[in-house]
C-alpha cells in the first residue's frame, strides 16, 4: 500500500509550477521556467492485463516548448524500478509525442546515489536502453533553515524537509518552517504545505517533533491536518497519563500488601504496634524497606527494635 510519505514526495509537484522552477534551478538545468502545469492520467496500462501506474505525470508548458514530467518517489534502492521507469518514459513519449523527463525524489543519500547513476537494461554487456533520472535528495536540495527563505519559497522549504527527513539538520528545517508559518498565519497555502510536510516525514523520527510543534506553536491552524495532530497529541498524553496512573496504582497496591504482611507476622507473634508505628508502616511505599521489615518481623522481640 502506498504510504502518505510516498504520496507527499511527488504530490508537491502537482500544486503549482514554482516547485518545478526551484527543482530545475537546484539541478542547474537549462530548462525554462514553466508557465502552465497540467496533470494527466497516471494510468499507463495497455490492453495487456499488467497494470502500470506512475506516481505523478504532468504536462509542463514553458515559453519555449512543452514536455512531460514523471515525478516518482523512492525510499530505497529497487532495481525493478529501472524497467518500470523505462516503460513509463517510452509509453508516454509514444502516446503524446512529447519529450519526457523523469524526476526521482529520494529520502536519503544512499537511495539518491543509486538513482543518480545511468540505469541500463543490458544483456551480456549489450545495452538496449539507458535512462538517466533527475534526482532530488539531501545531496542537492538545500537545507532551508531561515524562516525568511521559507516564506519566500514554500515549495522549496517543503521539499527540503521531505528530502532531509533522515538528516541531522531536519530539526533546524522544521523550526524555520514553524516560525515562518507563525509569521504568515493560517491560510490555504500554508495549510497545504503543512500537510505535505507532515506526510513527507511521517515515516521518520522527526515526525514526533513536527507533531509537538504543530500542537503548540501552530495551535491557531484550522486545517484538518493540524487538528488531527493536536488530537493525536492529546490522545497520546491521555494514554500516557492512564498508563502512568495504572503503574502508580500497582506500585501502591504492592506496597500496601507488603505492609499488611508485616502487620500480620507481628500480630501472629504477639507484637503490638502503637498508633504511630502502625501509621508509619501503612504509609511506607518503599518496597525494599517493607521487604526488609518483613524479614526482621520474623525475629524481632518488640516493635521498637523493628522500627528503631
Amino acid at each position: 500500500m502506498v504510504s502518505s510519505s510516498h504520496e507527499a514526495m511527488h504530490r508537491i509537484f502537482t500544486h503549482n509550477a514554482a516547485a518545478f522552477a526551484r527543482a530545475f534551478h537546484i539541478l542547474n538545468l537549462p530548462f525554462p521556467d514553466p508557465v502552465a502545469v497540467e496533470q494527466i492520467s497516471v494510468d499507463l496500462t495497455e490492453t495487456a492485463p499488467v497494470e502500470r501506474r506512475a506516481d505523478t505525470v504532468l504536462r509542463v508548458t514553458t515559453p519555449e516548448d512543452t514536455f512531460l514530467l514523471i515525478a516518482e518517489a523512492q525510499s530505497n534502492r529497487d532495481d525493478s524500478r529501472i524497467a518500470a521507469w523505462a516503460y513509463y518514459a517510452t509509453f508516454l513519449h509514444n502516446k503524446y509525442d512529447l519529450p519526457v523527463v523523469l524526476v526521482v525524489v529520494c529520502h536519503d543519500k544512499q537511495t539518491a546515489a543509486w538513482a543518480s547513476k545511468p540505469m541500463r537494461l543490458t544483456y551480456r554487456g549489450w545495452t538496449s536502453f539507458t535512462l538517466t533520472p533527475l534526482v532530488l535528495g539531501p545531496h542537492n536540495v538545500p537545507a532551508v533553515v531561515d524562516p525568511a527563505e521559507v516564506l519566500d519559497d514554500l515549495p522549496l522549504a517543503t521539499l527540503s524537509a521531505i528530502t532531509h527527513a533522515r538528516e541531522p539538520e531536519i530539526g533546524a528545517i522544521l523550526e524555520a518552517i514553524i516560525v515562518a508559518f507563525r509569521r504568515r498565519g493560517s491560510d490555504e497555502e500554508t495549510e497545504f504545505y503543512a500537510e505535505l510536510v507532515e506526510q513527507g516525514i511521517s515515516h521518520t523520527d522527526a515526525a514526533q517533533l513536527w507533531r509537538d510543534k504543530m500542537a503548540t506553536d501552530l495551535s491557531f491552524f484550522r486545517s484538518e491536518s493540524a487538528q488531527r495532530l493536536r488530537a493525536q497529541g492529546r490522545e497520546q498524553g491521555r494514554e500516557q497519563g492512564l498508563a502512568e496512573g495504572r503503574e502508580e496504582g500497582l506500585e501502591l497496591g504492592r506496597a500496601e500488601q507488603a505492609a499488611r504482611s508485616v502487620l500480620t507476622v507481628l500480630t501472629g507473634r504477639g507484637i503490638e504496634l502503637s498508633a504511630g508505628q502502625r501509621e508509619r508502616l501503612m504509609a511506607t511505599t518503599d518496597l525494599d524497606q517493607l521487604n526488609a521489615w518483613l524479614l526482621q518481623a520474623l525475629t524481632v522481640t518488640g516493635a521498637a527494635e523493628l522500627f528503631g
